[in-house]
């Protein structure tokens, strides 16, 4: 048997930093929106008991640090018994290491294509328990919707921000997210707000507290919000490379598209509330 998922990508529509906790990681709060443009990944069930793996390797990452092999080793662990092999194959499109949650995306799909396939029967509070091990992003592609998330992201308020259009630039440079978070410059005392206001009013008071830093640090980022902030409001999203520009419209949107400087990659997508991946698990049922 074979089922094929998208794993979609996330945005920050902002991100504010509200406190460092004595474990060293910062409270946060966020909203997340999905959109529809992501991963896309292939399961197929192998016969026998011949484990997990992946169909192609990816360059760069160690199978012990691929969350995809990750997540379906602690499904397999959780379920306490020997399981159908399986092999795992990726059409990778979002860019590691941009803000997108690509990883964290992965691993969630994985999770819930194999409670799917191997017929665990496992709830998304529970699976999302045990993507919380893997990311604190994981929990909010394992349910599925639009959140307002707080602690490191993992607390959960359903949201419904507008489902705009959004032009996503990924300038060529890698952002290492322990680096930003260590920053001596970096805000950290953001006061709390009491629940996602889903830029209703004045979205200026709200802001990505990373941005800052990294524009500091990577100047290909600087000049790229540079850019985008001339056609209005431009924001990094997590600790980035990945900047992004909301439009009400898919043409205002590509307009902007088809003007962008030259070496940037990117792409044109639409926000989401509901999971393209929820959506086609429910087209399953």
């Amino acid at each position: 048997m074979t089922l094929t998922l998208p794993a979609p990508a996330k945005l920050n529509l902002f991100l504010h930093i509200v406190g460092r906790r004595p474990d060293g990681y910062h409270e946060l709060q966020t909203l997340f929106q999905f959109l529809d443009y992501g991963d896309e990944l292939t399961f197929t069930l192998t016969p026998g008991h011949a484990g997990v793996r992946l169909a192609t390797p990816m360059p760069g990452v160690p199978d012990d640090d691929n969350l995809i092999l990750r997540a379906a080793r602690a499904l397999e662990t959780r379920a306490g018994r020997r399981l159908p092999g399986v092999t795992i194959a990726i059409d990778k499109r979002l860019p590691m290491g941009g803000g997108l949650g690509g990883g964290s995306s992965d691993a969630a799909t994985t999770l819930l294509a194999l409670n799917h396939l191997w017929h665990l029967g496992l709830d998304l509070d529970t699976l999302a328990g045990i993507g919380l091990g893997l990311g604190a992003d994981v929990p909010v592609f394992v349910h599925g919707q639009a959140a307002f998330g707080e602690g490191v992201g993992e607390r959960l308020t359903p949201a419904h921000p507008p489902e705009d259009w959004f032009v996503v630039l990924k300038p060529d440079c890698h952002i290492n997210t322990g680096k930003i978070f260590s920053e001596e410059g970096l805000t950290r005392d953001t006061p709390k707000i009491k629940i996602a206001p889903a830029f209703e009013g004045d979205a200026s008071r709200y802001r990505n507290d990373c941005e800052d830093v990294v524009r500091k640090l990577y100047p290909e980022v600087n000049q790229s919000l540079e850019w985008l902030s001339q056609f209005g409001p431009a924001r990094l999203t997590g600790t980035g490379a990945c900047i992004f520009g909301r439009f009400p419209t898919e043409s205002a949107a590509r307009i902007i598209w088809e003007s962008k400087p030259s070496g940037i990659t990117g792409f044109v997508a639409k926000g989401v509330n509901l999971s393209p991946l929820h959506k086609k698990l429910t087209e399953l049922e």
